[in-house]
């Protein structure tokens, strides 16, 4: 079975403060299936957060890197099947949730929520990530 592996990294580069040192990447894609890794409010490309405080904007950013990594897997969110959703305040969920519905309207995937204590950084929010099944071309 053939993996391809979508915007690898290791944690020391994106967690500077922590000593860490992992090889992960963003998204992995094998036999049609794709595994994005939790998605928060942060830039993919500068690793800088955004919406600090904002759990709408970083729901949105969350979103919008789902979206960009669906695509670059070769999908788009059409063919996300199951969403999985940790935030750190109950109290956001309709906030998240909307942002979600906007951007999955008609894909009726499954769905967890989760109240977690915290997140890796405590700027985070939210974090939400999908599994989706490519098309068979």
């Amino acid at each position: 079975m053939k993996f391809t592996r979508i915007r690898p990294f290791n944690t020391k580069d994106t967690y500077p403060e922590q000593n860490l040192s992992n090889d992960l990447c963003q998204a992995v894609v094998a036999n049609n299936i794709v595994f994005l890794r939790g998605q928060i409010g942060q830039d993919l490309d500068t690793r800088e957060s955004v919406g600090i405080g904002d759990v709408e904007a970083q729901a949105e950013k969350a979103m919008a890197n789902i979206d960009m990594l669906m695509k670059e897997a070769g999908g788009s969110l059409e063919n996300i099947v199951k969403v999985t959703v940790y935030l750190t305040d109950i109290r956001y969920r309709e906030a998240v949730y909307n942002v979600m519905g906007r951007w999955l309207k008609g894909v009726y995937p499954v769905s967890t929520g989760l109240v977690v204590d915290a997140l890796a950084r405590p700027e985070w929010l939210v974090e939400i990530d999908a599994t989706a099944v490519l098309d068979n071309n």
